[in-house]
């Protein structure tokens, strides 16, 4: 008998006594009364150990010659994969998948051969997966790890039907050096179309000008117009230089009708000419040195705006007298080699004694630079 056994025995043994002589004090049993109560509480005490006691089983392991067997261990039912090369979309770039493989048996019948739960178990999620990764680009591993987790949540029996098999803690990607090519390939790629496109554009604008804007002087013309249809009278007094235009990007000569509103233009008549054009002073077309031209009807004197951006670099103010000598000086020098009339408005412009009577030219080439004034 265990402990237990004994204390709950003990326990109940008091308990009957006590209930015993609760009822005889109350119903005032006589003498003999308690006698009897006495030999039933003394049987029922001897008797309750023996009726609370469990019966032996003849077979408990306290009475067999052989001791106990160990436990099996429970079966493994998961394995891990790590870089495991399964193709992609692209050629020569191939993803790197690692996860959690899980498997669960099935019901087989008994004259199916044996086998390897986890190479079934793994051949399975790496065919599921190989699936799946063969229609993805290379640069969308991270989408493609998402989109196959999700596929290989499920547990779902393998072509044989042997083991339901599942993946987790599922990871795709690529090597280092694949993926900075790809970097670089995409790159470029976006480049290439970038020139294109630039290109494009300007081809489309050459076509645009040369054929449409300046493909004569009219459309010339009409061009301006519609960009500046406010300055008509401007569009007038340059129609020359919008014929010269359309003729350059035409790779002709100026029309007749327009060649004699082309500014300062020069024609193989004058170049051929050995005394160049009378009316330009012998200077083959174009204007006279000392002559200003002419920019939208304002006359702009060349030689003096010359004579001042080099009196600017010198540091000579325009109205100092040393301007006067530097004017006098260039003046006499120019009379020595015949191109006095070349620096007449300069000598005009700055030079203070100019507003003398001109002296004759060979005393200039007598007194040379003795006639300069003292500075």
């Amino acid at each position: 008998m265990s402990s237990g056994h004994k204390t709950v025995t003990g326990f109940c043994t008091v308990l009957l006594g006590l209930v015993l002589a609760l009822v005889g004090l109350v119903v005032h049993w006589p003498v003999w009364a308690w006698a009897v109560a006495t030999l039933v509480f003394a049987a029922l005490a001897l008797a309750l150990p023996r009726l609370t006691t469990p019966a032996v089983d003849p077979l408990a392991h306290e009475f067999t010659a052989e001791p106990d067997r160990p436990t099996d261990p429970p079966e493994r039912r998961e394995h891990t994969v790590t870089d495991v090369v399964l193709p992609s979309a692209a050629e020569d770039y191939d993803f790197r998948f690692s996860a959690t493989v899980r498997w669960w048996p099935q019901d087989l019948p008994k004259d199916s051969p044996p086998f390897s739960s986890v190479g079934v178990a793994v051949s399975a999620v790496l065919e599921r997966a190989r699936a799946v990764t063969e229609s993805w680009q290379p640069e969308r591993a991270s989408l493609a790890q998402h989109r196959l987790v999700g596929e290989l949540a499920v547990m779902l029996p393998d072509p044989a039907g042997r083991l339901l098999a599942m993946a987790e803690n599922v990871t795709l990607g690529l090597a280092e050096a694949d993926a900075v090519r790809l970097r670089k390939l995409a790159t470029v790629r976006k480049d290439e179309v970038l020139w294109s496109h630039e290109r494009r554009y300007e081809r489309d604008r050459r076509e645009y000008l040369g054929k449409d804007v300046l493909r004569d002087a009219g459309s010339a013309v009409v061009w301006w117009l519609a960009k500046n249809d406010d300055q008509i009278h401007k569009a007038v007094d340059d129609l020359g230089v919008l014929a010269q235009l359309s003729a350059a990007a035409n790779d002709k000569d100026v029309p007749d009708r327009y060649a004699h509103l082309v500014p300062h233009r020069r024609t193989p008549e004058t170049e051929d000419r050995p005394g160049g054009d009378p009316g330009h002073n012998g200077h083959h077309g174009m204007p006279h040195p000392c002559e200003p031209f002419t920019v939208n009807g304002s006359a702009t004197p060349e030689p003096v705006n010359a004579f001042e951006r080099l009196l600017a670099t010198m540091d000579v103010p325009t109205g100092h007298e040393d301007s006067g000598v530097l004017a006098r000086a260039l003046h006499e020098g120019a009379a020595q080699v015949g191109r006095e009339q070349a620096t007449e408005a300069i000598r005009q412009r700055f030079d203070p004694g100019a507003a003398r009577e001109p002296e004759p030219p060979d005393a200039h080439a007598e007194g040379g630079w003795a006639d300069a004034p003292e500075v």
